[in-house]
């Protein structure tokens, strides 16, 4: 947990880790993480090795009021080779998670998916 200047006031933002460092070949959803009051994600995708025939990764923030019951908020750009993006996220419920979906012939990425929740 940490703060910063925000509009002349003090803003706090938790570090968040949706999907730690992973090398996948198929499509998933990481475990959910709890943000509690915070309505914000600003996260970095960061794909460190991609493989395989025409690969694709394209990962979806999802968001769920009781942890069942999901919505897609956005995605990042589809990565198709070693990448590295940030993105906000606005109107996240109680709960969030990141969800991979990942297509071509052979497909490999290895990547996380991290930042930090807002208030």
């Amino acid at each position: 947990m940490g703060s910063h200047m925000q509009n002349g006031r003090f803003a706090s933002y938790d570090d968040v880790v949706l999907q730690d460092t992973v090398t996948r070949t198929a499509s998933g959803a990481a475990a959910a993480v709890e943000c509690a009051h915070k309505s914000v994600a600003c996260l970095d995708l960061v794909v460190s090795a991609a493989s395989g025939t025409t690969p694709s990764l394209t990962v979806t923030i999802e968001t769920s009021k009781d942890g069942s019951t999901w919505r897609n908020v956005a995605s990042f750009t589809a990565a198709t080779a070693v990448t590295s993006e940030r993105k906000s996220f606005v109107g996240l419920d109680r709960y969030v998670r990141a969800n991979a979906t990942i297509s071509g012939t052979t497909p490999s990425f290895t990547y996380k998916v991290s930042g930090d929740l807002k208030g």
